[in-house]
């Protein structure tokens, strides 16, 4: 079962977290097999993609938002656009376009940059929003500081991190056919509202002091290896990595307040979009094809419309026959 962890430091300014998404990051992966359209993602895709859901699923539930938090990587070789979209109850869901083909060990930078015009963009999407009100977006290109290429979706959240919201955030990432995982470590403020202390004043070694103390945790945290992010339970992994350290663990989020697929795909979203295209354009495509078939990216549900259902979205309610079946 996928499961979020979150954690302190007892009395330093260091936060953490860790998510395993086993069950709905399967279900991610068995609905893109199922599609007979598309077939399954190459594995440095998946891989990717399964990185990303699980490095979406800490940096929404790292902060107070009623919405969705969307990561986007869009790109400029072989993958031209990966998603993940994890809404603030944990309800996730994840998608990439593949244009080419994808050799086996692509990494990052040459499936998404290999010209030097890949993004990513961090969207927060409210869930009822004001009036004339926009998602927030942060965008940054997939190099570093110096124009280097970054190799890993790590490297990039942390350039993130640090440009787009100011603070240092060490991530350990990985996935593969039945684990995505992640392992988020943050320094939080010293003074101010936001400490663990409360205090507006400082001591005049705190910088220093909460400087030491974040390198030294994120020192440990990056000795973490992949196979044991991806193998370990989570209760195996924060022992044997500060086992010397005084952390304080919260109750785990698990089954239903814990991360698991969702997607918000319906045929009625289908049949608002087809009315936006206008009749013309509808009857064009059934003309065409003889039925409208969509299938949703993230779920791979197929919906269809024959010519019946396509006279209906375009005749007024109160025009329709009645449909077979239903009770007068």
């Amino acid at each position: 079962m996928s499961e979020l962890h979150k954690f302190i430091f007892d009395g330093l300014p260091v936060r953490g977290q860790l998510v395993r998404l086993t069950d709905a990051w399967q279900e991610v992966l068995r609905r893109r097999a199922a599609n007979t359209q598309t077939g399954a993602w190459p594995p440095p895709v998946a891989e990717m993609l399964g990185e990303m859901t699980a490095a979406t699923v800490l940096m929404q539930s790292n902060i107070k938002f009623d919405g969705a938090l969307i990561m986007q990587i869009f790109g400029d070789g072989p993958v031209k656009l990966a998603v993940a979209e994890v809404r603030s109850d944990l309800s996730l869901r994840a998608t990439a376009s593949v244009m080419q083909a994808v050799a086996p060990g692509m990494r990052l930078s040459e499936m998404v940059n290999r010209h030097g015009q890949g993004r990513c963009a961090i969207t927060l999407d409210p869930r009822q929003r004001h009036e004339g009100q926009q998602p927030y977006q942060g965008v940054v290109p997939l190099v570093d500081e110096g124009g280097a290429p970054l190799q890993s979706l790590a490297g990039v959240l942390e350039h993130y991190m640090r440009q787009s919201e100011q603070l240092d955030t060490t991530l350990v990432l990985a996935a593969d056919e039945q684990v995505a995982a992640g392992l988020l470590i943050q320094r939080l403020p010293v003074q101010g509202q936001d400490n663990l202390s409360q205090s507006s004043v400082a001591r005049e070694d705190d910088g220093a002091l909460a400087e030491d103390d974040y390198q030294r945790i994120s020192l440990l945290a990056r000795s973490l290896k992949r196979e044991e992010l991806l193998g370990l339970d989570a209760d195996t992994i924060l022992h044997r990595l500060f086992w010397q350290e005084p952390l304080l663990r919260f109750a785990p989020q698990v089954g239903g307040a814990g991360p698991r697929f969702a997607c918000s795909c319906s045929r009625e979203r289908v049949a608002s979009m087809l009315q936006g295209l206008g009749q013309p354009e509808a009857q064009s495509i059934l003309d065409e094809r003889g039925e409208i078939e969509v299938g949703c990216d993230f779920c791979g549900q197929q919906e269809r419309f024959d010519a019946v259902d396509v006279a209906r979205l375009f005749t007024p309610a109160a025009q329709q026959s009645p449909q077979p079946g239903s009770v007068q």
